[in-house]
């Protein structure tokens, strides 16, 4: 049953996966590998990484107009939601390294191939939805406190935000609501895409393990979420460009780190 398959996996049952401990050192080795895979395969960036600062700048351009001015933080830092959707192919690179196969870039759209697609394209669909709902909150959000009305200009804008108490109620209410978007994403997604490329374990069950994989390492997720979050603002710093390596390192990390939480399955004796 097809949409069965999409929730339990291909075995159409709800095998849990098994989740170790690890600890910070942990993250950085991830870090470090992945580094490793980026600098090995650089021309990654090209394909799969330098549309996203441009889609950056398209952004900034998009809403450099005051109509569209309030989303334009909400734009940037909710692309962040999205990120471990956009970044499958980055895992596949490593999961092609890890067991000594071709990385040649073509094969990072091969997840095109795999079983686990429709689950994949499931909780690609969540996210978007969270990735929309955060933008929909943003500007309910601004509108209660500035009005219907847009700004003026990009200078009365900057003022208003950082000049004004309701401006920097926008900005501390405002990271707060972004920070509860980007825990939600964190505790459903952190391994989930890279599980659901290893293993066709259903939706259900990539986002559970992800649950799961932050409630037995709760310090050591926070961390990296914080590692996650600080590399993607130091890379949006130089209008975007920066995105082009922190992205596919970031990715190629995240593939690391999933090997290192989940316990991969034990070989049937021969």
């Amino acid at each position: 049953m097809a949409s069965f398959h999409v929730i339990a996996g291909a075995s159409e049952t709800l095998e849990h996966t098994k989740i170790r401990k690890i600890g910070v050192s942990d993250l950085f080795d991830a870090l470090k590998r992945g580094v490793d895979d980026f600098m090995v395969k650089p021309s990654h960036i090209v394909f799969l990484c330098l549309i996203y600062p441009l889609v950056g700048v398209v952004l900034a351009a998009w809403t450099s107009g005051a109509n569209a001015l309030p989303l334009l933080f909400p734009l940037v830092s909710g692309f962040a939601l999205i990120g471990p959707f956009a970044a499958i192919g980055l895992y596949e690179i490593s999961r092609r390294r890890e067991d000594g196969l071709d990385t040649s870039w073509r094969h990072a759209f091969e997840v095109r191939n795999s079983p686990a697609l429709p689950a994949i394209a499931a909780v690609g669909i969540m996210l978007f939805a969270i990735f929309i709902t955060w933008l929909l909150t943003a500007q309910m959000f601004y509108q209660y406190l500035f009005g219907p009305a847009p700004p003026e200009s990009i200078s009365g804008f900057i003022n208003e935000i950082f000049a004004t108490g309701r401006g920097w109620t926008l900005i501390i209410l405002g990271h707060a609501l972004g920070f509860v978007f980007a825990v939600v994403v964190l505790c459903t997604t952190v391994v989930a895409f890279p599980l659901l490329l290893d293993r066709d374990v259903g939706a259900y069950e990539a986002i559970h393990t992800s649950v799961r994989a932050v409630l037995a390492n709760p310090i050591t997720m926070a961390v990296w979420g914080l590692i996650v979050a600080v590399a993607l603002i130091i890379g949006s710093l130089p209008v975007f460009a920066g995105l082009a390596v922190v992205l596919p390192i970031l990715g190629h990390a995240t593939w690391h780190v999933y090997r290192k939480v989940v316990e991969s399955p034990a070989r049937p004796a021969s």
